[in-house]
């Protein structure tokens, strides 16, 4: 890393939508010098790329839509069979991680309604990520309701990492950790579930009290990240300890007795 002395200082600039009962922002650093009109246009229109690409899959899984394909398979107006190739592929996937997790993450809710969910907003932030970078972004931050992908750095010129906060569950006005992602790795993703965001909506295995109140985990991809914080509040410290030594991740999780379990990555 260049001396911080050395450092062009960041002016982050940010394009924000709501989608699938969130906050999505788009964050890029750029020098005081470079913020022009067209560099204002060029965020205006990947941050609308990006927007089109969730709205695309919101309007197909959301089950809050009535006409939506995920709620017509839901009511048994269509089935899995006669569903799109991407709906297909999506609930493929999801089952493969139910192998992978011993039913911790499930593509179904528990009266069998198949719920894509849990999947669904990893991947729109992993295409978006692939769109920014089509576009030769080197440099972003994208967050979707506290799943956080991002490349490069937040500071021009510089390999210093992006750092994400995790938010105490009992209160979100406080932060309990930052953990750095990006800079001299290119890519990087954090993911939190529990209830500080969304409420409960997390469905959990045997007596259906979860161990967490919010499990959060880093990874190389957002999907891995976002599919095991989903299954590690769902089947708690035995899905914690799996995910661990199946996966490399870094996982900090917050029991409900306000107790911290936390990967030496996250300790540091």
């Amino acid at each position: 890393m260049q001396p911080t002395s050395e450092l062009v200082r960041p002016e982050l600039k940010a394009k924000t939508f709501r989608c699938m009962g969130t906050v999505v922002s788009l964050t890029v650093p750029l020098g005081p010098e470079d913020w022009t009109a067209d560099a204002e246009a060029a965020l205006a229109e990947a941050a609308g790329v990006v927007e089109q690409r969730f709205g695309e899959l919101d309007a197909r899984f959301s089950l809050y839509r009535p006409g939506s394909e995920a709620s017509r398979l839901a009511a048994g107006e269509l089935s899995l069979r006669e569903a799109s190739q991407e709906l297909r592929d999506c609930y493929a996937d999801a089952a493969e991680w139910r192998l992978q997790t011993e039913g911790a993450f499930t593509p179904e809710r528990p009266d069998g309604v198949p719920d894509l969910s849990g999947l669904v907003k990893g991947l729109a932030i992993k295409e978006a990520g692939a769109l920014l970078q089509s576009r030769g972004l080197a440099d972003w931050c994208l967050n979707a309701g506290g799943d956080v992908l991002v490349a490069g750095s937040p500071i021009v010129g510089s390999r210093a990492a992006w750092q994400v906060g995790v938010v105490d569950p009992q209160d979100r006005t406080t932060l309990i950790a930052a953990y750095p992602l990006g800079g001299s790795t290119g890519i990087g993703a954090l993911a939190t579930s529990g209830s500080a965001e969304r409420g409960d909506h997390i469905w959990t295995r045997g007596s259906g009290v979860s161990e967490f109140s919010q499990v959060s985990v880093a990874a190389a991809d957002i999907l891995t990240a976002d599919v095991l914080a989903t299954a590690i509040v769902a089947g708690g410290v035995r899905m914690l300890n799996r995910a661990t030594s199946g996966w490399d991740v870094e996982v900090l999780a917050i029991r409900t007795d306000g107790g911290i379990l936390a990967t030496p990555g996250f300790r540091a």
